[in-house]
């Protein structure tokens, strides 16, 4: 009953910082571990359950979540857009992120632990690409899926993968970096 309360002033609060903020009635979200920054996007649809921290690196970042998908104790981390489609699994301790964090360039970022300090991080020298979660998709624990990568329909990421590159619709992959271990036939999808 406390954390509901918690949660019905967390979102009251966090209304007035999202440029969207659109939680569907029947999601379940801990609001404490929401980070924003300013005029972010976020939506969640009905049935979904989110456990996870929503980090927001930049303002004008997009996070996405469709119907009836579960993220357990994990990190979003969006400086553009993180999108996860309906139905999907993402277990514990995954972490999704948009963005290279810093700039390849020493020289450019020299200055980061500065900049925080200050809360003040220039992101014009990071490289920032869209991650795409497709429907029915399943995410094993521990792993990492970086920028610029689709996740097709029904795929499923091996435990403790890192995702580089895009993965097929109804694939198994896995390793480091993730590679295609077998396709799932028509009968197990």
């Amino acid at each position: 009953m406390f954390l509901k309360i918690v949660n019905f002033f967390f979102k009251q609060k966090l209304s007035s910082i999202f440029e969207s903020l659109i939680i569907e009635k029947t999601a379940n979200v801990n609001f404490l571990r929401i980070r924003p920054k300013d005029r972010n996007i976020l939506k969640i649809g009905n049935g979904s359950m989110i456990r996870c921290y929503l980090i927001y690196e930049y303002p004008s970042s997009r996070i996405l979540i469709g119907e009836n998908t579960f993220i357990g104790r994990s990190h979003l981390i969006a400086a553009s857009e993180i999108f996860i489609g309906s139905n999907v699994l993402i277990s514990w301790g995954v972490t999704i992120v948009d963005h290279n964090s810093h700039s390849l360039s020493y020289s450019e970022r020299a200055k980061d632990v500065f900049d925080w300090k200050s809360g003040k991080k220039d992101w014009s020298n990071v490289i920032s690409k869209p991650v795409y979660i497709s429907d029915k998709s399943w995410i094993g624990f521990n792993s990492i899926i970086l920028k610029g990568v689709t996740i097709g329909e029904g795929a499923i990421v091996g435990a403790g993968s890192v995702v580089t590159k895009d993965v097929p619709a109804w694939t198994i992959v896995g390793g480091n970096p993730a590679k295609v271990i077998r396709e799932i036939p028509e009968h197990e999808r």
